[in-house]
């Protein structure tokens, strides 16, 4: 069975992140609730981080992936 990944995006792509989705939940119920919990983070630490957000994720079951986006503009 194939699993399902989301992109979350970024204007600075160091900080584009890849996410493996739980096989529980359907495409746009994941987008819903990861940009609920985005969200959330952004609201309650201010100050916080990929780290804290990475944990959050987590925590509901979105694994973030290591990924090779291409090579290096020179």
């Amino acid at each position: 069975m194939s699993k399902k990944i989301m992109l979350l995006p970024a204007s600075n792509s160091k900080d584009i992140r890849l996410l493996l989705i739980p096989d529980d939940y359907e495409e746009h119920e994941a987008y819903r609730t990861v940009t609920g919990l985005i969200a959330k983070v952004e609201e309650e630490y201010p100050d916080s981080g990929w780290e804290e957000l990475a944990d959050t994720l987590e925590d509901h079951g979105f694994i973030p992936q290591q990924f090779i986006l291409g090579p290096e503009p020179t």
